[in-house]
This record gives C-alpha cells, sequence and structure tokens, in this order.
C-alpha cells in the first residue's frame, strides 16, 4: 500500500463518508433494517418494533431518509390518518449492506 495516497486522500471526498453521510445516526439502520423486512411500515408499527426510540426522533429520522431519498412516505387522505413508509428505489439499493451486516452479526455474535 502507498502512504503517498492516503496523505493525499481525503475522507470527506470519499463514497464511503457519503453513505456514511445518510446511514449514521442512532436509528437510521434500524428504520432501514425494519422497512427492508417488513416493507411496508406504518409509523406506530415502526415505533413499536423499535421500542425505546421516541415519537419525535421517529419522526425526524423518517424525515431525514426521507429527505435523503431512501424512504418513501405515503399518505392517505382518510380519519384518522393513515401514514405508511417504505424503502425508495434508491434505498433498496442499501439492501446488500443491510443483508451483509445481518450476516457478519449472525456469524460473529458471541
Amino acid at each position: 500500500m502507498s502512504w503517498e495516497c492516503i496523505a493525499n486522500s481525503k475522507l470527506e471526498d470519499t463514497g464511503f463518508n457519503y453513505t456514511m453521510s445518510l446511514i449514521q445516526g442512532k436509528y437510521k439502520m434500524i428504520i432501514l433494517y425494519t422497512l427492508m423486512e417488513f416493507e411496508v411500515v406504518r409509523f406506530n408499527e415502526m415505533k413499536r418494533y423499535i421500542g425505546e426510540i421516541s415519537y419525535k426522533t421517529l419522526s425526524a429520522t423518517l424525515k431525514e431518509l426521507e429527505a435523503d431519498g431512501l424512504v418513501h412516505r405515503e399518505e392517505y387522505p382518510q380519519i384518522p390518518p393513515k401514514v405508511e413508509y417504505s424503502l425508495t428505489e434508491r434505498g433498496k439499493t442499501l439492501i446488500p449492506i443491510l443483508d451483509a451486516m445481518c450476516e457478519w452479526g449472525e456469524k460473529n455474535r458471541l
């Protein structure tokens, strides 16, 4: 490995850094995993699945993932309001990464 290559590179210019900027956060990966497993999930179902997350944090995190183009929010005009979340096509491209993380965890769990 060439040290010169490392010396001239900047982490902020890498694809790794960009990916981390999208998925970094306490609950983002759990939300993405939930949507990968269950495909379409309502807000309160997501809250029950995650458990310890507050409604405010869940809402803010879903908004961030939606703004980044990873999660789709579908709102139905009815009473009571019905909102469903799912992965976008862009979000679905993270599935191999999520699967690999699951496999690694299963193999390396102590």
